[in-house]
Formats: structure tokens, sequence, C-alpha cells
């Protein structure tokens, strides 16, 4: 069974930075694309990057030149470095992995962690 565990959030800042952490378990030959996303109390579910197992990213426009999505595939880590937060960055972040397109991102996330809070304050 595929496990997501979120860390690293926490309060900061505006202007300050972040860096997620998502490790993921119960997987061993296969090369899922991962992805971050966020919720905001009384916003929809929001895409912010996601990664396929080459390590070719996207990004959502709100976070292009401010964030960054990394993976570690040898130790199944993926991270979400977040640099420039501002208060609208404030949600919950969750990580998740698809696994039926051979690494390559197609939006079909099977698997989701239980979320790390950020919070932004001004």
């Amino acid at each position: 069974q595929v496990q997501l565990v979120e860390s690293g959030g926490g309060s900061v800042q505006a202007g300050g930075s972040l860096k997620l952490s998502c490790a993921a378990f119960g997987y061993t030959y296969s090369s899922p694309c991962m992805g971050w996303f966020r919720l905001a109390p009384g916003k929809e579910r929001e895409g912010v990057a996601t990664i396929d197992y080459d390590g070719s990213a996207s990004y959502a426009d709100s976070a292009k030149g401010r964030f960054t999505i990394s993976q570690d595939n040898a130790k199944n880590i993926l991270y979400l470095q977040m640099n420039s937060l501002k208060r609208e960055d404030t949600a919950m972040y969750y990580c998740a992995a698809e696994f039926r397109y051979g690494g390559r991102c197609r939006g079909d996330f099977d698997y989701w962690g239980q979320g790390t809070q950020v919070t932004v304050s001004s």
C-alpha cells in the first residue's frame, strides 16, 4: 500500500521561505509522477506543481518563479521549496502520486498524503 507523508509546514512571515517534503512508501519498482496541491478555506483544491519521473516539472501560475518542485528518486522523497511566500499561499499542502502512465503526469493522482499546514502572516 502506497503511503505519502508530508512534513515541513509551519508558520512564516510574508516574504519568507519554507521547504516541504513528502516521503513515499510502499512501492519499489514503480515510477510515479508526483505533485503538490493545496487547499485553502473556502477555495477549491489547487494544483501547485507536478514533476514527471524524469524530472520534467510544471507549475501553476501562482507558483512560477517562487516555488521549485524536486525529487530524490533514490529515496522516494518529493520536495517543494517555497520562496517569497505570500498570505495567499496559506493552505494545507498535499502531495500526491500518479502511477498509471509510467511516470508521466496526466492528472489522475491515485494516492494522497494527509497534508501539512502552511500559514503565512503579514
